[in-house]
């Protein structure tokens, strides 16, 4: 039975949904942007047979306390949050990590913070580990020293304010409803299912301090360069970089499952200025010289290679004709993929 509950931490109150034995081995499931632990469902209950499952809201998400988001820190504020929930739990043994688009970065994070208390990492389309947005090449340069193209002010500012007036309907290509069917969910679902998680992302805290977090302008295309509070800038590039994995002396094996289809974490991502500029789609694009669409799939890459060729293991599986969401698109699949890693 799937229980959901509040934890009190030395952060923040975080809500969770826990299964399993309390003595099996320990799972956690981190999610990403705009989205709860509850998406997460069935994986949890198929997990919870044997190992025990935590799926905690972030911050800002779901029903875990809103306390702000501070950008500057990158994933930092979510992987602290991760270590105190775990600390407030009183669980001492490694854990399995399980980060799914934003939640994969988080997870990296944690693992270069804390390398003792994992025991091994699945990254779900995770994002890059340079941030999203407005970089150049495999080593994560950015395309300019104030990193336009990244951070709060890229959201389109129509899902924003539907998103804050809680709207559920379709009229609109940029709604919640129409995100989640086009980008999110990948496959059509039950409609008692779609609108439990399209009230889930509803449940997501709007704002400065939140989503998308605040911006700053810039004379560089597109415009917008980050600020220091928010979710958006909290995955800027400006402030991520995760490319200390491959010295981390723990190295637990990692998993690495992604769709061939994905559209949000790509090399040519729908939500990537540089290649909605290519496209012709965002006005103004300098070219690919000053603005290349971000290479997100060869940046992870090139990072897990570094940690194979420093003592580390990761599988790679790809998953043809899957989007951004293999847990909810090809879940048998992913579960397969899932429990022989954690396995080990």
């Amino acid at each position: 039975m799937v229980r959901s509950q509040i934890v009190p931490t030395s952060r923040l109150a975080v809500h969770c949904l826990t299964a399993g034995p309390e003595d099996g081995p320990v799972v956690v499931l981190v999610h990403g942007n705009i989205s709860t632990g509850s998406f997460y469902g069935d994986v949890i209950e198929a997990l919870a047979q044997r190992h025990r499952v935590i799926a905690p809201d972030m911050r800002g998400f779901g029903d875990t306390e809103g306390r702000p988001i501070d950008a500057t820190r990158g994933l930092r504020d979510f992987s602290d949050d991760l270590h105190a929930l775990l600390a407030a739990l009183a669980i001492k043994e490694p854990v399995h990590l399980v980060g799914w688009s934003v939640g994969g970065g988080v997870v990296l994070q944690f693992t270069i913070d804390h390398p003792e208390q994992v025991a091994s990492v699945t990254l779900e389309a995770p994002m890059s580990p340079y941030g999203f947005g407005g970089t150049r090449d495999l080593q994560g340069t950015p395309n300019h020293d104030d990193f336009a193209g990244s951070g709060g002010g890229t959201a389109n500012p129509e899902f924003v304010r539907l998103m804050a007036a809680g709207d559920r309907g379709v009229e609109s290509a940029t709604s919640p409803r129409s995100v989640l069917r086009g980008f999110i969910l990948g496959n059509p679902v039950e409609a008692v299912q779609e609108d439990a998680y399209l009230e889930a992302i509803l449940k997501t805290k709007v704002g400065e301090d939140h989503y998308p977090g605040d911006m700053t302008g810039s004379a560089n295309w597109p415009g917008v360069a980050p600020g220091t509070r928010g979710m958006n800038n909290a995955i800027s590039p400006k402030y991520v970089d995760l490319r200390g994995l491959p010295a981390v002396e723990a190295k637990p094996r990692i998993l690495w499952i992604r769709g061939d289809k994905d559209v949000i974490v790509s090399d040519t991502s729908l939500f990537d200025f540089g290649f909605l500029g290519q496209l012709g789609a965002v006005p103004g694009w300098p070219g690919a010289e000053v603005c290349p669409p971000q290479p997100m799939i060869g940046q992870m890459r090139t990072l897990l290679n570094a940690y194979q060729e420093r003592g580390g293991r990761y599988e790679e599986v790809v998953l043809a004709g899957c989007g951004h969401s293999p847990h909810l698109e090809r879940p048998d699949e992913f579960l397969a993929a899932l429990q022989k890693h954690v396995a080990g």
